[in-house]
């Protein structure tokens, strides 16, 4: 995510440089908020800080550098409010930055002139039937309403321009209102250069595209079919294309979650947004029962940051805090498995947790199975859904249908993790597999790095017995089991875990294997076993807010002066996840959502 004005790096204020019996079997506890262990209304006392230097005075203060935290201030500073970004980290973007920035927004201005055949009441209908009752309907029904008038808001007045990503289909299109050809989208390529100087602060991508490449998020599900399929092929060339052409104009091309983070803070430079990066949050500001500031650190040393109307916080959530995710989320977890942006430390969640906001969620994340690699963990989309492989248990036992929705693998994975084994599992492919798709950045037919092996992430054997033994499964069972799925691959139909039956499914496949393209057989040797444990985008547990953005305390009333949007609060989606973009396009909407309402509130 981004954040932005002139340029505030130095730090100096003032300078401008139904899935849902699985969901909630995994969620136990659904629902219930946690409350703070603090008095229910904030203390009437004077200043909890009234000795603290004071750095600087706004209409509004905005933590945290992200796609919902630059909004908000972008659309704060637009209807005329004061406004600064303060942020932890040195650079700006955060975990949106590092993503592939899809964007889940039914019914806005691009998704439409695409011919996308969507209606509120189809997206009321779909939204109500993946989230259930763990979200309060007037919380969906805001986000619907103020989606698609936040895009109009962001495009106006920012460069950032999007693309829908045709085919990428909602998570659940089957259910009513589900669209098979989907509703996602994601931003369009911007030349990093107009951020001059600033450019240097953005958070850097997760998994960089390779050299001379322009990829978009819609691109990789072919480039990982480049070798065997002439539309991979003719995609790759596009890439290359792309990448030549932005070169001989000189330009620094940025897609995906870099563009999404520049367009954002290009948009608070224009605005004239202060951003201060390495300014931590400390602690929320309190006087008269009203947020009114924030306290954070700067340059060694600590100030206030008065906020006249209202503080928004989008720090993020708290994937790498491992004390919290121990003390809220289900065993084994690791801060490692997460891709999230490291200062994700919960400090917000705490922050607000102290002025007696109540917490949601906190047991649950945005999930999806990942590799454990040496250098960072891999969050694993396409290659657990390509035809030829299949996902085991520690009893050499398929599972899951490895094809759902990756939010669903995991909730599975801990779901049936205290029965049998299911952390970590084990993806087995072939050499099939392994000459015909890309594997993460490791081009078909080319060996897997020796690190990756040293760090027991993958293994090889010649038979399935010998790869059982290394992996500590019992070898009859894997080979029941592959033997099992390679009559499914003949048949077409997996009638043990029905991968193939959605239409998702069929998302990241190959279309020349046939009958399904989901389920291909695995016989050639050697064979691979792959190390999955339970990876994340990051938590989606938090503060607890209403329709309006406002943060509530346990007793449902809202804490004067308090808003919070992003993986800060608990996600509008519940324990489950309506299509690619869930994370990012809800964020950006709450952010527009808490400044339009400040603003309200404030009379301007």
């Amino acid at each position: 995510m981004s954040e932005s004005a002139e340029l505030a790096h130095d730090g100096l204020p003032g300078r401008q440089p139904s899935r849902r019996q699985v969901l909630r079997g995994a969620g136990a506890g659904a629902g219930v908020l946690l409350a703070s262990g603090l008095a229910s209304g904030l203390l009437d006392t004077a200043p909890a800080y009234a000795d603290t230097p004071v750095l600087g005075e706004y209409d509004v203060v905005v933590v945290g550098c992200g796609a919902s935290g630059m909004t908000a201030a972008l659309t704060a500073a637009k209807r005329g409010l004061s406004v600064v970004v303060v942020e932890k980290a040195p650079t700006f973007g955060g975990s949106a930055a590092r993503s592939g920035a899809g964007v889940w927004i039914p019914n806005n201005e691009v998704i439409l002139a695409a011919g996308v055949p969507d209606t509120p009441a189809l997206a009321a209908e779909y939204l109500a039937a993946v989230v259930g009752s763990d979200v309060p309907l007037a919380r969906q029904q805001s986000f619907l309403d103020h989606g698609p008038a936040m895009i109009s808001f962001v495009m106006a007045n920012s460069p950032l321009r999007f693309r829908w990503m045709e085919g990428y289909s909602d998570y659940y299109p089957e259910l009513p209102g589900g669209m098979p050809n989907g509703r996602s989208m994601e931003p369009d390529q911007i030349d990093g250069n107009i951020l001059g100087a600033e450019l240097a602060n953005l958070n850097p991508p997760y998994l960089a595209a390779p050299a001379g490449l322009v990829v978009f998020s819609a691109d990789y599900k072919w480039l990982a079919l480049s070798l065997v399929n002439a539309k991979g092929a003719a995609v790759a060339a596009d890439c290359l294309a792309r990448g030549t052409a932005a070169a001989l104009l000189g330009q620094k091309p940025l897609t995906m979650g870099q563009a999404l983070a520049a367009g954002l803070r290009a948009g608070l430079l224009d605005a004239d947004v202060p951003v201060w990066l390495n300014t931590p949050l400390v602690d929320l500001n309190i006087e008269s029962g009203a947020v009114t500031g924030v306290l954070v650190t700067q340059n060694g040393s600590t100030g206030l940051v008065r906020a006249k109307h209202g503080v928004i916080v989008g720090s993020g959530g708290f994937e790498h805090n491992a004390a919290m995710r121990n003390q809220y989320q289900q065993q084994p977890i690791g801060t490692s498995w997460t891709v999230g942006a490291k200062e994700n430390t919960g400090d917000g969640i705490q922050a607000g947790q102290r002025a007696g906001a109540a917490l949601a969620l906190m047991d649950d994340a945005w999930w999806g199975p990942a590799v454990p690699l040496p250098d960072q963990a891999y969050f694993c989309l396409s290659e657990r859904t390509l035809p030829g492989s299949l996902m085991i248990n520690q009893g050499g036992s398929r599972f899951v249908n490895e094809g759902a929705p990756y939010s669903d693998v995991v909730h599975v994975m801990y779901q049936k993790n205290a029965a049998a084994t299911d952390v970590p599992a084990w993806m087995i492919v072939d050499q099939n597999y392994r000459n015909r798709y890309l594997f993460r950045d490791v081009a078909p037919t080319l060996p897997f790095p020796d690190a990756w092996y040293s760090a027991d992430a993958v293994h090889k054997a010649w038979t399935l017995d010998l790869l059982a033994a290394q992996i500590g499964v019992p070898a009859a069972a894997l080979r029941t089991t592959v033997s099992r799925f390679n009559g499914f691959a003949l048949t077409g139909k997996d009638t043990d875990l029905h991968r193939g039956v959605s239409f998702y499914d069929h998302y990241y496949t190959d279309p020349a294997v046939v009958p399904n393209s989901c389920l291909a057989p695995l016989w050639e040797p050697p064979f691979y076993a792959i190390k999955l444990v339970p990876g994340d985008l990051g938590t989606k547990g938090g503060m607890v807010t209403d329709a309006r953005a406002r943060v509530l305390r346990a007793d449902g009333t809202a804490i004067p002066g308090l808003y919070a949007a992003g993986n800060a609060s608990a996600a509008v989606m519940g324990h489950s996840y309506a299509g690619s973009g869930s994370t990012i396009g809800p964020a950006m909407t709450f952010g527009y959502v808490a400044a339009n309402d400040i603003a309200d509130q404030a009379g301007v």
